[in-house]
């Protein structure tokens, strides 16, 4: 028997489907989604709380013609799967297919690509206006949750949006994860009634008459709107959102299709501004497991689906997120001006073994990065340590306040920055390879790039000893089984030969200076001698003497780094040489990211695809020596 998901080609299909049918279909949308990720890794609670909303959407709305917009994009998959990618759904996140986000050059259905969050609603507001400015009719809908209303952005987008009075709809998917809880079914017929197309007209009737009241008029009307806007605030959380001159329709039940539509319907129907249409969902929706423990299948790993434990992994080392947050909690204990904040990860990043010890020391500013450097700023100036642990690809989010809140004043704030390099499945969005190359030209910041889970201890104890901006970075995924040393402060500067060598010197950069000694193995067996290899250790300061001693000694130079090669570790070592005039005669090649935005796959076969394993470093290595040796025939 086929089931009605394998029926459906085109989202156009789902308006005519029954209740029934729409309801059968969540559920086989569900255990899809949950087969699938449970292979593939991905966000499995926050695509489950939007099954029932995503249908309701496209049973109303006709997607080819109107835009919408996820936000945040992980709540996509879904909708994925109604959208003609059904049939390739199984290579989720995988090298080469098709991506856990929205992207545009996936689908036409993907009308605007979002992997960081918060991003919808000022999009939205801009398609809406060229809507307008076309003179087309189509609506424009922004789909905003699990957390995503928490950013100023989003905020900031609102503002506008009611400013410009544009038809929008913003579709807010309140699973308790951004927003207060429900306050109750009083509040949902309340704020139906006073969001229907005749109350609204009978308002303004009622408006225009007591505005032609002479003398008294608009006073009478004044109060009118403050006493409803009293009564409303008082059962309703729809008051914000009414003060930004929205349409406030909710809350409404995310898991109730029929009423999902009929809202939908209701909120198309405002012709004179945009709408906000709550909704209340829960995360995890339909698989017991993840409705559960929502945070712990926001996202994850592959895990088995009748039961939600993972599978085991082959190595049983620890993370550098795990070893970060140990070692953060044994800094806290003896150091109590130390601050743990975090954007909406404490999971993620660690600082949740923080938040356990330390609650009082311990602040998650929610999906505002912006504000959580700043505020961290703010405490350094009262003499405070405040440590801002943070992905790299956050951390782009709120440059402005590490240049002029932090540094400017020379403030000591130290960024903990995960997820640095080649991150694996999420893809482009969440590649860390750009925080070497926009921290560095930083006056007055450190930057550390700690080879492995030893010498990030290190670097941790480092950069809070410094009284000054500090940043180390280091990446996803499980440390390389070192063994862990007492705690000590590292040089200011000073870099390690990790082995001493001739002829070729390797400069190799944070995680990948364990494959540069691999490589250095394979480079002694093939070539009858071994390679200097160096860990910088430090990117700012850079190690600049031990550095132009290794160039005087070799003819080649060999680069290895997890970041973008146009101004990374690379490029300032190259400074350097070039302003020491040591570069002439000198042979270098580079192995980093190229200046292309690296696909999803896993983190192996990405650091394949762009020669940065050790027997890839190997095999580059070679193949320069080679065209050496031709050149000189």
């Amino acid at each position: 028997m086929t089931s009605l998901l394998e029926s459906i080609t085109h989202p156009r299909q789902l308006h005519g489907l029954t209740r029934e049918q729409l309801t059968e279909l969540a559920a086989e949308i569900r255990q899809r989604i949950v087969d699938v990720v449970s292979h593939n890794g991905g966000h499995l609670a926050p695509s489950l709380g939007v099954v029932e909303l995503t249908l309701a959407m496209l049973s109303v709305f006709d997607l080819e013609q109107d835009r919408l917009i996820w936000d945040v994009g992980h709540q996509c998959y879904a909708y994925k799967l109604l959208t003609g990618r059904r049939d390739r759904f199984d290579s989720l996140r995988t090298l080469g297919g098709i991506s856990g986000f929205p992207r545009r050059d996936e689908s036409p259905f993907d009308h605007f690509g979002v992997g960081h969050s918060s991003t919808s609603i000022s999009a939205a507001l801009g398609m809406a206006m060229a809507r307008d400015l076309k003179g087309e009719r189509h609506h424009v809908l922004a789909v905003i949750g699990d957390g995503a209303l928490t950013a100023g952005e989003a905020f900031e987008g609102l503002n506008l949006a009611g400013h410009m009075a544009r038809r929008l709809i913003v579709v807010l998917n309140d699973n308790e994860m951004s927003i207060s809880s429900n306050v109750g079914a009083l509040s949902l017929i309340l704020s139906r009634t006073f969001s229907s197309q005749w109350v609204r007209k009978s308002r303004q009737e009622v408006l225009r008459f007591l505005r032609s009241i002479p003398h008294i008029g608009e006073k009478l009307a004044i109060y009118a709107q403050r006493g409803e806007w009293s009564f409303k605030s008082f059962f309703t959380p729809g008051m914000l959102f009414e003060a930004l001159h929205f349409t406030y329709i909710g809350p409404v039940d995310g898991h109730d299709i029929p009423s999902l539509q009929k809202h939908l319907q209701m909120a198309a129907s405002v012709e004179d501004g945009p709408v906000l249409l709550h909704v209340r969902t829960i995360k995890g929706k339909g698989y017991a497991p993840a409705e559960n423990n929502p945070t712990k299948f926001h996202g994850v790993g592959s895990f088995l689906p009748e039961t939600g434990l993972p599978v085991a992994s082959k190595k049983h080392f620890p993370s550098f997120t795990q070893v970060f947050g140990q070692t953060l909690v044994e800094l806290g204990e003896q150091d109590p001006s130390i601050v743990a904040i975090t954007a909406a990860m404490p999971e993620g990043t660690g600082t949740s073994l923080f938040r356990e010890r330390f609650p009082e020391r311990f602040v998650d500013t929610g999906i505002c990065e912006q504000h959580a450097v700043t505020f961290a700023a703010g405490l350094a100036t009262q003499g405070f340590k405040p440590v801002v642990a943070i992905y790299s690809t956050f951390l782009q989010r709120s440059y402005d306040q590490v240049v002029h809140d932090v540094c400017l004043q020379h403030l000591p704030v130290t960024f903990c920055i995960d997820r640095a390099g080649l991150v694996g499945e999420d893809g482009a969005t969440h590649h860390g390879m750009f925080d070497i190359a926009y921290l560095r030209p930083i006056p007055g910041i450190h930057l550390l790039a700690p080879r492995d889970e030893n010498m990030l201890r290190h670097a941790l104890v480092t950069a809070l000893s410094l009284n000054a901006p500090c940043a180390l970075r280091y990446p996803r995924g499980v440390g390389f089984g070192v063994e862990l040393e007492p705690l000590h402060t590292l040089a200011l500067g000073k870099g390690e030969i990790m082995l001493e060598g001739e002829r070729i010197a390797i400069l190799a950069c944070g995680n990948r200076v364990h494959p540069a000694l691999e490589a250095a193995v394979a480079i002694r067996e093939k070539l009858g001698f071994s390679p200097l290899v160096f860990d910088p250790i430090w990117i700012k300061p850079l190690p600049a003497d031990q550095i132009c001693a290794i160039a005087q000694r070799v003819d080649v130079l060999f680069f290895v780094e997890d970041s973008v090669l146009a101004g990374g570790f690379s490029s300032a070592v190259l400074e350097l040489l070039a302003d020491a005039s040591l570069l002439s005669g000198k042979h270098v090649h580079r192995l980093g990211i190229p200046d292309t935005f690296v696909e999803h796959g896993t983190q192996l076969e990405l650091r394949e695809m762009v020669g940065l394993r050790g027997h890839c470093i190997a095999q580059s290595v070679f193949a320069l020596w080679d065209e050496l040796a031709k050149g000189k025939a």
